[in-house]
């Protein structure tokens, strides 16, 4: 299947989009396996190799040293690793949910796969919620993903949703750091140890909020939302640089995309009429999350996605927060 991504489950309105199967709120995480697509397993086997011998005999020998990672269910091939690699099977990844859902207050959001298997996640509400100006909604999350390709190491991270248009935008503690606890496959991932670094993590959701209430409050002039919205596109280093030295596969998409987010900040985006968001720099930030999320150009929804969480989309939301935030200080 080209986009596994459709195979993914939701329940209530997902902050992607409305592919995959619908669920029941507090549906047992072994229905999610299920209708998320990740009801099968991560097997290995050494890399094998044909080597000759004399007489021309072939012979197959093991590089014990590599192995080859599979599905259990097509036995289709999802990467080659050293040896070393510590495996995260899909259902533990859901697993890791079970006392946060079951006694912890938990409501699992979303869950699914990516390229073919080879990246998977799960996201769930924490019951954390704030209101900004009016009925500017967001809503707390805690997103756990891994891969088995070595693209992108186990990942948990608290990500809040704007629930006017679903954009997303990763939880800072401080300023810039973000505080997304990554656990490398050379290592094994151990859910107890992660929960007790995030009770002190997900803590910090009240001041995540203080900073995106200031940004609520901070108005903005025309010369600010233009600079702001060139710098986070183009980077501080290629701002001042003569248009004639940029290329033009790197000007006329980037001034598509600024002009793009304009038109979102001042009153095509979701919720751009709210109080919390009109002329503000929280209306700022907003505009570029979703742009990310749900304009910028991408090969399909799953690399959309992909990218929006763990790629060049994440670092470019983190680059606006950052952004933003300077212009409160």
């Amino acid at each position: 299947m080209a986009h596994l991504i459709e195979t993914m489950a939701y329940a209530g309105n997902t902050p992607w989009h409305l592919l995959g199967h619908q669920l029941p709120p507090k549906q047992p995480l072994e229905v999610w396996a299920q209708k998320a697509g990740m009801d099968w397993s991560i097997c290995e086997t050494p890399v094998h190799y044909m080597s000759e011998r004399t007489g021309g005999i072939q012979a197959l020998k093991a590089f014990e040293e590599q192995k080859v990672l599979y599905r259990s269910d097509t036995k289709a091939a999802l990467s080659v690793v050293s040896s070393r690699y510590q495996v995260v099977q899909p259902q533990a990844v859901l697993e890791f949910y079970r006392d946060l859902t079951e006694v912890s207050g938990y409501e699992m959001e979303t869950a699914g796969v990516l390229k073919a298997g080879r990246k998977f996640w799960a996201l769930a509400r924490t019951g954390q919620h704030t209101v900004l100006k009016g009925s500017d909604a967001v809503d707390g999350y805690l997103l756990l993903a891994t891969s088995c390709d070595g693209t992108l190491a186990t990942t948990v991270t608290p990500t809040t949703v704007r629930v006017v248009c679903h954009n997303t935008l990763a939880m800072a503690i401080s300023g810039a750091s973000s505080n997304a606890i990554r656990v490398p496959h050379n290592t094994s991932f151990d859910p107890d140890t992660i929960k007790r670094q995030l009770g002190i993590a997900v803590s910090q959701w009240d001041n995540f909020m203080h900073r995106m209430k200031t940004l609520s409050e901070r108005k903005v002039k025309s010369k600010e939302v233009e600079a702001y919205i060139q710098c986070v596109l183009y980077g501080p280093g290629e701002l001042n640089q003569p248009t004639a030295s940029k290329t033009d596969t790197q000007s006329v998409p980037r001034a598509l995309a600024a002009r793009k987010v304009l038109e979102l900040y001042e009153g095509k985006g979701r919720g751009a009429e709210l109080a919390a968001a009109r002329g503000t720099a929280w209306g700022l930030l907003s505009a570029l999350t979703e742009y990310v999320d749900h304009e910028r150009r991408a090969r399909s929804r799953e690399y959309r996605l992909d990218s929006a969480w763990f790629g060049q989309g994440a670092a470019l939301k983190q680059r606006a927060l950052d952004h933003a935030l300077e212009l409160t200080t």
